[in-house]
């Protein structure tokens, strides 16, 4: 299990995950559609993930969601890295009624991010670019290379429960435990 705490001015963020868990979940970030997606990622990862968070959420989200982001890639990172026996790469579609997203995801330790879901408005009162926001925020601290695409879909919520489950199925894919690989890179290191 891996902990990590991280306070600024406008947030009082901790972070326990479990990279080879059960799905089991603790969220509470005071933002209930992405508690929602949190929730949905941990039980569709297999990751357990407790996560508080108090914000500055009377000014709006962005703050919460960004920070959540940086502490669980940081959660992330520490898990994975190094990295050795395990797959490395996959990716994953995921419907959810008329929507489709898939991801793609590298854990390269190097940071990168296409985000191709063209959204706009809210979920409830979500504004729906927050959650570009947080998958930058995950993968710049975990050290991911992340490819979403949504293919198709009309419904919001939809959308981007999709994307959270891709992305989640995506890293249940990559971690998962393979002895032959040893160290997937052919530099011996990364």
């Amino acid at each position: 299990m891996v902990k990590i705490n991280r306070k600024t001015k406008e947030t009082d963020i901790s972070v326990e995950l479990k990279l080879y868990g059960s799905g089991k979940s603790n969220i509470s970030t005071g933002i209930g559609f992405f508690d929602h997606m949190l929730e949905a990622f941990s039980k569709h990862s297999l990751v357990d993930l407790n996560v508080r968070c108090k914000g500055d959420t009377h000014i709006d989200f962005h703050h919460s969601v960004e920070d959540v982001g940086i502490v669980i890639g940081k959660t992330l990172k520490e898990a994975i890295f190094p990295i050795e026996n395990v797959e490395r790469y996959s990716n994953a579609v995921v419907v959810m009624d008329e929507a489709a997203v898939e991801s793609s995801l590298d854990l390269s330790n190097r940071a990168y991010l296409v985000y191709d879901v063209n959204l706009n408005g809210k979920v409830g009162e979500f504004d729906v670019e927050l959650a570009e926001e947080f998958f930058r925020a995950v993968v710049s601290s975990a050290g991911l290379t992340l490819h979403v695409e949504c293919k198709r879909g009309k419904n919001k919520h939809h959308i981007l429960e999709a994307v959270f489950k891709s992305f989640a199925v995506a890293l249940r894919r990559s971690i998962t435990k393979n002895d032959r690989v040893g160290i997937p890179s052919t530099k011996g290191i990364l």
